[in-house]
């Protein structure tokens, strides 16, 4: 009989049924308490209100790293430990990531938002910038990982010469060990099931039960999955919409786009027969500029005795400015109010619709106006492939885009050639165009993190000096000189008063901290203020006979821009699936906040009509829902109030996502139904 030998015998007890409860236990339990901790310390980061992680919070979270971990009890102790290591370097990684994508969008990473990670590299910078200290409590952990992960792998290696030649009752051994790894294991996966299924099934049989279904925000799904549970079910989600599930769309809900579409279609119809503005600047060229990060609360503001946007001020007093306009941007922030302005449809709740959905048809301003005899080019001094812009200006109609390969960079300057530049090439390339044209131009240089050299620093920011609040004060008051330039230019050629010239901000400045905003501006504020800071961009139309010049306070938003253009040349919007309404009309009156019918509906839900700001509760629960007055930011004395306006915003949302995920544009233009 052959004896075992010392070693033989140390590889058996290795081996044995008690390695598996007891040493493998502790390896999982190390795991899961490690990550655990990076769970609530990504949740006390985030710091969203009402998403504080509660009992059944840790329970899911919990139960999402034993669904992670399970399959490691199925290997050798060695390979179990490297697999944990390894899991946990990359479940921190996707949790960081997170961290630092939800500091500049205020949402989670989705697989739509993945699909366009080519442009993270361009973010370098801005990356940067949302760093914080805490942030290493991620990665603590990693210093004694990663030695031990080293160290594993030599004993492996070593050991792996002695096991060639074992005798027949170690491998009978090794197979009864298997058994039980493989029984260990799916204990573990049915005690993490059951830790997510109870909490998860019981917010959807309760306050959650469309959580699944409805166009919610990211951040209401983390509130019942937990960030890890929320990528499992994105990465579910992706794979249902595009391999899984059968996309064709219900002759109902075909019938319910064309329905609200119709609705729309004839108020702009109504508006157009009956308004004596329709058409008076017929034949005019249209020049667009989408500002990047330009926020409202900066015109007609002083710092020290110094205006931050003293060009933009002047043009004030030949130009409409709309004080209380909105951008209406989700996940694709630039690209988002592109396609806000430039084809009036909402923004997906994820990813871009540059990206997803370029290959579809839209009613667009570039095309619109292209058949009724214009020209129209795109500009933009950076690469043509961001955002998808080379494939998505094609779809759009336009007839050039004018990409980073068109300008000289003879002012470099933050992501690339300074607007002042930008602007001054891209007139010169609009005087050699046929007329009537529409440009539509982008700027770049007060993008996020807004540091300029000293040498474009111009304004004394004082005690914001070295501060991101003082970087982007100064951005801004570079952005205001350069249209001071681009104003100068147009008039130089002689395109001035030949011209509608429209600009607007794109989105907020991603600046998370309010009090830099109080001091600011003088005041402290509230949430309705707040919301209305956060989402609030200037809208400044000069016609070309400086007509209406004032300040308006009816409420809009970057879906009106193509209607209100195509009012004024007299071209109808009403055949088009647009959501927008024009905002010049003869209704318009100075300075007053005007009650209308109409709203502006936001990605989460949010909507303000002027008289009320709704504002969705982030966790789903209707009770947190918010209904403020407009003007001052109080409760509204009737919270029902907004009921029925929060019904209207739901129907807009679901309409435009029906339109742009199935591509019913050439349906919608047919004139009859399904």
């Amino acid at each position: 009989m052959n004896i075992p030998s010392r070693s033989i015998k140390r590889r058996l007890r290795r081996t044995s049924f008690y390695a598996i409860p007891v040493i493998g236990a502790l390896d999982i339990l190390l795991f899961v308490a490690l990550m655990l901790f990076k769970l609530i310390l990504f949740d006390k980061l985030v710091h969203v209100p009402y998403m504080e992680m509660i009992r059944d919070d840790v329970m899911t979270a919990v139960g999402t790293l034993a669904l992670a971990s399970f399959w490691t009890l199925w290997l050798p102790a060695r390979g179990r430990i490297l697999s944990l290591i390894a899991l946990d370097v990359v479940l921190t990684a996707v949790i960081y990531s997170d961290l630092i994508y939800f500091r500049y969008f205020q949402d989670l990473i989705t697989v739509p938002v993945l699909m366009q990670a080519g442009q993270v590299g361009a973010l370098g910078e801005s990356i940067d910038s949302l760093l914080r200290a805490p942030d290493i409590g991620f990665f603590v952990d990693w210093i004694i990982l990663v030695p031990i992960a080293v160290h594993t792998i030599y004993r492996m290696r070593k050991s792996r010469r002695s096991r060639i030649n074992e005798p027949s009752y170690v491998k009978r051994s090794l197979l009864a060990t298997a058994a039980r790894r493989l029984g260990a294991g799916l204990a573990v996966f049915l005690i993490g099931f059951a830790l997510v299924y109870v909490p998860v099934h019981k917010a959807k049989s309760t306050w959650a039960a469309e959580l699944f279904t409805g166009n919610w925000w990211n951040m209401s799904l983390y509130n019942v999955t937990g960030v890890l549970g929320f990528h499992g079910y994105d990465l579910y989600r992706y794979a249902n919409e595009h391999w899984l599930k059968d996309m064709t769309i219900t002759a109902e809900q075909k019938e319910e786009a064309k329905r609200w579409f119709d609705n729309r279609e004839a108020d702009r119809k109504a508006l157009e027969t009956s308004d004596a503005l329709y058409g008076r600047y017929n034949g005019s060229n249209v020049i667009v500029i989408q500002l990047e990060a330009f926020q409202n609360f900066v015109i007609n503001r002083k710092i020290g005795n110094a205006e931050v946007t003293p060009n933009i001020n002047k043009l004030l007093g030949t130009s409409l400015y709309f004080s209380n306009f909105y951008h209406q941007t989700s996940q694709g922030r630039t690209s988002d109010a592109d396609l806000a302005a430039n084809v009036s449809l909402q923004p997906l709740p994820t990813g871009s619709v540059f990206i997803r959905y370029a290959q579809h048809t839209y009613d667009s301003m570039p095309q619109t106006l292209k058949d009724h005899g214009y020209t129209a080019n795109v500009f933009h001094a950076y690469d043509g492939g961001f955002w998808n812009r080379n494939m998505m200006y094609d779809q759009l109609g336009y007839d050039t885009f004018y990409s980073k390969n068109a300008f000289v960079i003879d002012e470099p300057l933050g992501w690339s050639l300074g607007d002042r530049s930008f602007f001054k090439q891209s007139v010169a390339l609009m005087k050699k165009e046929k007329q009537p044209f529409y440009s539509f131009l982008i700027s770049l240089t007060s993008h996020h993190p807004y540091a300029l050299p000293k040498t474009a620093q111009t304004l004394d920011v004082g005690t914001f000096k070295g501060t991101i609040f003082g970087d982007y004060l100064e951005a801004v008051h570079y952005a205001d000189a350069a249209i001071g330039v681009l104003v100068d230019e147009l008039k130089t050629a002689g395109l001035w008063d030949r011209s509608i010239f429209m600009f607007y901000g794109d989105h907020d400045n991603s600046i998370r901290e309010w009090e830099p905003f109080e001091s600011f501006l003088g005041k402290s504020l509230n949430e309705a203020d707040r919301f209305r800071i956060l989402k609030g961009v200037p809208l400044v139309v000069h016609l070309p006979d400086d007509a209406l010049a004032g300040t308006y306070g009816q409420v809009g938003g970057q879906l009106d821009v193509t209607p209100t253009a195509l009012h004024l040349l007299g071209i109808s919007s009403a055949d088009k699936a647009m959501i927008g309404t024009p905002l010049i009309t003869g209704q318009l009156k100075r300075e007053e906040q005007q009650s209308s019918n109409k709203q502006v509906v936001f990605r989460n839900g949010a909507f303000t009509d002027g008289d009320v700001l709704y504002l969705p509760s982030e966790d789903g629960l209707p009770e947190h829902s918010k209904c403020y007055a407009f003007a001052t930011g109080a409760a509204a004395a009737d919270a029902a109030a907004c009921q029925a306006g929060a019904a209207k915003a739901r129907e807009e949302l679901q309409a435009s996502d029906l339109v742009v995920e199935h591509d019913l544009v050439p349906m919608l233009h047919e004139g009859s139904g399904p």
